[in-house]
């Protein structure tokens, strides 16, 4: 051991260690708002991996499926739990959001898939493509029994991750894919190289940390996260929607595992049951 064994080890402790910093900040955010211990976490890193691996080869990733059969079924569970109280703003909004907003993302995906797109446009629409599945999957899994013990939404959790592993296989196959960085440029200071996509981790997950922190701290809706977090119940009496609060938490959950998943897929292989383990350590 000397002093540049010691530099390249802290180096890639620190690339390393910014992105479970992120799953930490997702899974911490959805445990105080919701007391969900969201196991399947770690597929939303897959998906968003995989879905940008798949769009940088230029075919329209499984995933867009997956999210408009989620909205199907979130739009079906809405229409059954709001048959004695429905009406037309209601209905329209769960079509806006469950039935029209899939149609248009794979409508949109279907339409860029294929060209020559930059890492750009496909980095933020495989952020596009799967944050909407945190939603359905609140939806659909979590809000039903929203109320139940933290025992009984684990349980829930691990039924769920099962779920979405064999979703993954099946949209994406058993074979690893690896996709190009998000930037390709190259610096040395002293024994360290660091390359564009190590910094590409290091500067989205500063401006994702600074800018949770003005969510939360400066906006409307971060007020609200933060008040479900503390008590519930009160949060409920002042008027906070709760359920609106568990579906934005799922919301950024959702995102910040995308953005994880896109990080870490030009670095190493990702198979569509790689994100239990990575989920784990965050």
């Amino acid at each position: 051991m000397d002093s540049t064994i010691l530099l390249f080890l802290l180096q890639d402790g620190i690339t390393s260690g910014a992105i479970y910093a992120l799953l930490g900040l997702a899974l911490v955010l959805v445990f105080a708002v919701t007391r969900v211990i969201l196991i399947p976490q770690g597929e939303f890193v897959t998906f968003g991996a995989l879905t940008y691996a798949v769009l940088a080869t230029g075919k329209v990733p499984g995933t867009t499926l997956l999210a408009l059969g989620m909205g199907v079924v979130a739009f079906a569970f809405d229409m059954i739990a709001g048959r004695s109280t429905m009406n037309g703003r209601r209905f329209v909004h769960s079509l806006a959001l469950n039935i029209l907003l899939p149609l248009a993302i794979w409508g949109l995906a279907t339409l860029l898939a294929g060209r020559q797109n930059n890492v750009i446009v496909n980095f933020l629409l495989s952020i596009v493509i799967v944050a909407p599945i945190g939603l359905y999957l609140y939806r659909i899994a979590y809000q039903p029994i929203a109320h139940a013990s933290v025992l009984v939404l684990l349980i829930a959790s691990v039924g769920v991750h099962l779920a979405l592993q064999g979703l993954g296989l099946v949209f994406f196959g058993p074979e690893g894919l690896r996709a190009p960085a998000i930037a390709t440029a190259a610096f040395t200071i002293g024994p360290l190289r660091f390359t564009g996509q190590s910094i590409a981790i290091y500067a989205i997950t500063i401006l994702l940390i600074v800018g949770l922190w003005l969510l939360f701290g400066y906006t409307l809706y971060g007020k609200a996260l933060r008040a479900t977090a503390v008590n519930r119940l009160g949060a409920r009496i002042v008027g906070i929607r709760t359920t609106l609060s568990g579906q934005v938490a799922f919301l950024l959950a959702a995102v910040i595992g995308t953005i994880s998943g896109i990080l870490i897929v030009p670095i190493t292989t990702i198979y569509y049951d790689t994100g239990f383990l990575i989920g784990l350590k965050g």
